[in-house]
């Protein structure tokens, strides 16, 4: 076992001395050589389309930062585009999507096993890196998870309540659950191609499951990500799941048990103890320090680092944000972060 890859061992359910560690957006703005090559690319849908580029932009980091892991750069909205919604980005504003609110809209969506077509460079970019990546290092796949892509594609765009998505729910559920049945498909054919393509790990992002409350939370949060997990398990036996229900609270609680997920990713506003007491009882976490950190530093930065990887150093934990680092963040800052953690 001591020679399988920290991330795997971490997510085997192994308590490691140190924690293996990674960045959700650790290949991003931030640096200046993704920059560089997002200016090569032209645009952000031509930088995750271009295999070579993708595969660059991926490397980066692993190359500055040595983190045990990389994960794929792509977009979770790449799964809409290829069930045939329009996708583009407004510089500065974020991405736009044709919107899904009517029983034709849905109609004109392709099905789930049309999706390889469009995303045939993406499965091309992961076997890239499954060459070219260090031996120690882990490549992680993902996708977004069915209610937060669907939050996406009913709205036409982000939201800061997801509330087009919950007036679609209460007013035409079935429509509404129409949507889900299709991005979970189009998901599992999604996640198992990359797979294939070499991936060890995949992770499910739920940035929007917070705004899911009781029963919905256990519908549109759980159960997709319980089928979405199961699926590739069967399809590929062994493989890791990490599962993000970002914002969950006592949500997290129990979410590894009720989904088959092999890890839980946590946000920051959750406490490190908090969550080792609750969920990390349970089996691997990851998580979570506050992104703000790689922005402001300093001593707090440390601190909050060493006393994360404390609280959970008696089970298996793999170090992370608990969200994705921003584009003003310092790389000074990360490599802070990074040998925090590995200085013990």
């Amino acid at each position: 076992m001591s020679e399988k890859k920290l991330l795997l061992r971490a997510l085997a359910g192994e308590t490691l001395p140190v924690p293996p560690i990674w960045m959700m957006r650790q290949a991003g703005r931030y640096l200046p050589e993704y920059r560089a090559t997002r200016a090569q690319a032209g645009d952000f849908l031509s930088l995750c389309y271009t295999p070579d580029l993708a595969a660059e932009v991926t490397l980066q980091p692993i190359r500055r930062y040595g983190f045990d892991a990389a994960i794929l750069f792509a977009d979770i909205l790449l799964v809409p585009q290829a069930l045939g919604a329009d996708l583009w980005f407004v510089t500065g504003e974020g991405p736009r999507l044709s919107t899904i609110g009517t029983e034709a809209d849905m109609a004109a969506l392709k099905p789930a096993d049309a999706i390889h077509e469009t995303l045939a460079p993406v499965y091309e970019t992961v076997r890239i890196l499954a060459r070219e990546l260090p031996r120690e290092t882990a490549l992680i796949g993902f996708a977004g998870a069915p209610w937060t892509v669907a939050t996406y594609m009913i709205a036409g765009r982000g939201t800061p309540d997801q509330g087009p998505a919950h007036a679609l729910k209460d007013e035409n559920r079935p429509l509404f659950e129409a949507l889900l049945e299709r991005i979970t498909e189009a998901t599992i054919t999604y996640l198992s191609a990359q797979i294939e393509a070499g991936a060890e790990v995949v992770k499910l992002f739920d940035s929007w499951a917070g705004s899911l409350g009781g029963a919905d939370f256990e519908a549109y949060a759980v159960a997709p990500a319980a089928r979405i997990v199961a699926a590739l398990k069967a399809r590929h036996p062994g493989i890791p799941v990490i599962a993000f229900p970002r914002e969950a609270g006592e949500g997290y609680v129990g979410f590894a048990a009720r989904t088959g997920a092999d890890c839980v990713a946590l946000d920051n506003s959750v406490s490190a103890e908090w969550a080792a007491a609750h969920v990390q009882v349970s089996g691997c976490v990851q998580g979570n320090l506050d992104p703000r950190h790689m922005v402001t530093g300093g001593a707090a930065l440390v601190e909050e680092t060493r006393a994360i990887t404390r609280a959970f150093s008696r089970g298996p934990h793999i170090f992370n944000l608990g969200h994705g680092i921003t584009p003003d963040a310092d790389p000074d800052n990360v490599q802070r972060m990074v040998d925090a953690v590995r200085s013990r």
